[in-house]
């Protein structure tokens, strides 16, 4: 969380990983962000806290995607209104774009932060 007076911050967990790990596995933290990609860090860098976080994000992004994409669909088919859930479902799509590139550019920046308001999800231990 940000504190009082300073612009919104996301949760930097950098210092919890060691510098080798980070500069090891970059590349299996780009992939955690691709959609299905993310697959790769799983089980080609299983043994790395730094992608295994990475990985995490980028799966609680896809399940979050695609939880918004069957409930926009849906809504979509609402006579009259569904073409506001049309722009809504946009919207998400690019919310989920600028989440993806946030969280390439950490990892290309060798950090480790948070997703705004779904990186605290953890799905991997």
């Amino acid at each position: 969380m940000a504190e009082p007076g300073k612009t919104f911050e996301f949760k930097d967990r950098t210092a919890e990983f060691e510098e080798k790990d980070i500069k090891d596995n970059m590349i299996m933290g780009i992939f955690a962000y691709l959609s299905i990609l993310v697959l790769i860090p799983l089980f080609a860098a299983k043994d790395s806290k730094y992608a295994r976080f990475h990985a995490n994000q980028g799966i609680v992004l896809c399940i979050v995607s695609i939880l918004f994409s069957i409930v926009i669909s849906i809504l979509t088919r609402i006579p009259f209104i569904g073409w506001l859930f049309a722009v809504i479902g946009s919207i998400i799509g690019l919310v989920w774009l600028v989440y993806a590139v946030l969280g390439i550019v950490d990892v290309v920046n060798g950090k480790a932060r948070e997703l705004p308001f779904i990186g605290g999800i953890r799905i991997l231990k």
